[in-house]
């Protein structure tokens, strides 16, 4: 049954669950799959192998929300449904399914091998739209060009853009956002398919995908930094602007951090066993990327600031920026169609999941320990 009113099933060795569901070096604490609905919430509140690795997760959430709605209470702020606020929404959103998601793969994943594959499918689909969500973010308030007014000459013509600006802008206003959805798809396929293909080094693949993302979606951040400031010296905007490249350093060093956890499996390498409930890699993982994503907001947060503070605002399409105001189209518009093209891509894979899994639930039943089948 779904919601099942007995005892908690005991938990397990490594050498009593299939081989699909063990970790490296994690030796117990091991939930069979099959658990029930009510099995998997209460193990949420009991030591298991996956306790640490859902609330890593899913406690940022309050976290990350109680940083991001602050913005909102800023002097000269326009209102919280305002178009200057739609890449910010978009970039919530993706962070918020990506923890969220994230906290349920861990939590669900023993009901079944098939559930277990698709929690996991999602979770990589969340991590894609969270890329694309900062692309947006990085788009309207990072851009070389964001909140920058245009400038006029003395025979009040729009003057042209400056020579660096010039050699980018094709770049930044017709393959930058395209470019962020195309390779957050290729990372959904990647990190599917280690899941049937490629599993010895699963770990390593899972992580450097994710590099392509990451480099795609920080050129803005590349170019501000090796760039003069699109803001005068004098300006409030300039000193807002300012800690933007100190937050971005360390969001770079906590994925770093995070990066080397996942792939070397410290601790738990070096004293198989210890580490099984608290403290294994996956959860410094967690807690490494939380720490990552917080510096990104910060960082954002800087530069909406200066973009607020810039006489350049633009609150709309018909703003007075040089770089065109956000849209829903724009914003939710690309994120909607880049998350029903992921969902395509899970839905394919689910289903070749179950056609692996779903013939094996009667042999796993039969192949369930003694102890658990008198439940």
């Amino acid at each position: 049954m779904l919601l099942n009113c007995g005892q908690p099933s005991p938990l397990l060795r490594h050498t009593d669950v299939p081989p699909r569901v063990m970790e490296n070096f994690i030796l117990t604490g091991y939930r069979f799959p099959n658990y029930s609905l009510r099995d998997c919430l209460l193990s949420a509140f009991r030591p298991t192998n996956e306790t640490g690795n859902f609330w890593t997760h899913f406690l940022p959430v309050f976290i990350f929300s109680y940083y991001f709605v602050e913005v909102f209470g800023w002097e000269g702020a326009p209102a919280a449904g305002a178009p200057f606020f739609y890449p910010l929404w978009t970039y919530y959103l993706g962070v918020l399914c990506l923890l969220m998601a994230s906290s349920m793969a861990h939590l669900l994943n023993s009901m079944s091998l098939v559930v277990r594959e698709v929690c996991f499918f999602v979770d990589y689909g969340t991590i894609s739209a969270y890329t694309v969500g900062s692309s947006l973010a990085y788009y309207y308030y990072i851009h070389p060009r964001a909140g920058v007014g245009e400038k006029v000459d003395l025979n009040g013509q729009p003057e042209g853009l400056p020579t660096s600006l010039a050699k980018l802008d094709l770049f930044f206003e017709t393959f930058y956002i395209p470019c962020a959805c195309v390779v957050a798809i290729i990372c959904v396929l990647s990190c599917c398919n280690t899941r049937q293909r490629w599993r010895e080094h699963r770990y390593i693949i899972r992580t450097l995908v994710f590099l392509l993302p990451f480099l795609v979606s920080s050129t803005p951040v590349f170019y501000r930094l090796l760039t003069a400031s699109p803001y005068s010296d004098a300006s409030p905007s300039f000193s807002a602007s300012t800690a933007m490249p100190g937050f971005f350093l360390r969001h770079c060093l906590w994925l770093l951090v995070s990066a080397l956890f996942n792939i070397s499996k410290l601790p738990e390498r070096l004293a198989p066993g210890r580490f099984d409930i608290w403290g294994h890699s996956h959860q410094w993982f967690h807690c490494c990327t939380f720490l990552s994503i917080l510096d990104e907001l910060h960082m954002i947060k800087a530069e909406v600031r200066a973009v607020l503070l810039s006489p350049g605002l633009a609150l709309g399409p018909a703003g007075p920026s040089v770089l065109p105001g956000p849209t829903v189209a724009s914003t939710y518009g690309v994120m909607l169609l880049l998350q029903t093209t992921i969902v395509s891509i899970l839905v394919c894979f689910s289903w070749e999941a179950n056609c692996i899994y779903g013939p094996r639930r009667d042999q796993l039943e039969r192949e369930r320990p003694k102890h658990l089948k008198s439940r």
